[in-house]
């Protein structure tokens, strides 16, 4: 039973990938489609002297946040950098239970599409499965972001970090279309309309790129340093 559920799994993934593959000639909605000109307009601001892209493609309960939060402050406390020299990226993509993509969607998509269930996660005030973006903004008593049994990090949250120290979020424009697919599979709707519902829902200021290992390739043309999470 188990061999067949995961053979069932891999055949799933295995479609999503190929059709995720053909997402942009398919343009399964107009607004799947990042608009030529300003995909790479991130890199224009990133101009810090201390720069580098955390690749974190799973949640990991915020562990990524927090060590872009310690990379910040080390940097500022140890080093007396100024913030204004000081530049991070994260990443969020990849779909499934340990990813990092529901991290980049508002309240009310975690509410309709059930993303605390979806990754596992149940919120610290309700004991029930989350249905708040646990990462964008922490709120007294929460648990997350933490890295084991340290934290609470009020300050790794994606809303501070993006207002307070210039962070810039990208999200996968193809694992958007991969994770609409999952969610359809779920029994959510149509895979077109959960992708354009997504698309409309993503938290403000996240920059939305056509691929994860596209922009990681650009970052490094640029210069810019990688940490892999």
């Amino acid at each position: 039973m188990k061999s067949s559920s995961k053979k069932s799994r891999r055949k799933f993934i295995g479609s999503v990938l190929g059709a995720t593959a053909a997402l942009p000639l398919a343009k399964i909605s107009a607004a799947a489609t990042v608009e030529m000109g300003t995909q790479d307009e991130w890199l224009t601001r990133i101009n810090g002297r201390h720069k580098c892209l955390f690749d974190f493609p799973q949640h990991k309960k915020g562990a990524g946040l927090v060590h872009i939060l310690n990379y910040i402050a080390t940097y500022q406390n140890a080093y007396g950098v100024d913030i204004g020299d000081i530049s991070t990226v994260g990443t969020f993509y990849s779909i499934g239970p340990n990813s990092s993509i529901p991290m980049a969607f508002t309240d009310d998509m975690w509410a309709k599409y059930r993303l605390g269930e979806y990754l596992n996660l149940d919120d610290p005030k309700t004991k029930k499965p989350a249905v708040r973006n646990l990462f964008y903004e922490t709120l007294d008593g929460d648990e997350l972001p933490r890295v084991g049994p340290i934290g609470p990090f009020p300050g790794a949250s994606i809303s501070v970090l993006q207002e307070n120290m210039g962070t810039i979020f990208l999200l996968c424009n193809n694992a958007l279309g991969a994770l609409s697919m999952d969610l359809d599979r779920l029994g959510f709707g149509s895979t077109a309309d959960i992708q354009a519902d997504l698309m409309a829902h993503i938290h403000h200021g996240i920059d939305l790129v056509p691929a994860i290992v596209i922009a990681i390739e650009k970052a490094q043309a640029a210069g810019i340093s990688y940490n892999k999470q």
